[in-house]
C-alpha cells in the first residue's frame, strides 16, 4: 500500500475534500517544513519531480531553500 493509497484513513479528510488535492496540499506542506523530500513530495502528490517542482513555483514555494545570509556568507569567502 502507498502513501496515496491510505491518505485518508490516518488524516480522515472531509468527504468534501478531493483525495488528490489533499494529497497535494499535503506534500506540498510537508516539503516546505522540510519535512519530506523533493521526491518524497512529489510521490505523495502523484507527479513526476519536474512537475512538482512547476507546482511548487505556482504556489510561490521555493525548491530550494538557501537562507540570504549563508549566501551573503558564502559570495563574502
Amino acid at each position: 500500500m502507498s502513501a496515496k493509497d491510505s491518505i485518508h484513513e490516518p488524516v480522515n479528510l472531509p468527504p468534501f475534500v478531493d483525495p488528490a488535492e489533499g494529497r497535494l496540499m499535503m506534500a506540498l506542506k510537508f516539503f516546505e517544513l522540510g519535512r519530506l523530500s523533493l521526491g518524497q513530495s512529489a510521490e505523495l502528490a502523484g507527479y513526476s519531480k519536474q512537475a512538482f517542482i512547476a507546482v511548487l513555483s505556482r504556489h510561490g514555494i521555493p525548491v530550494v531553500d538557501y537562507p540570504a545570509e549563508d549566501l551573503v556568507l558564502d559570495v563574502a569567502w
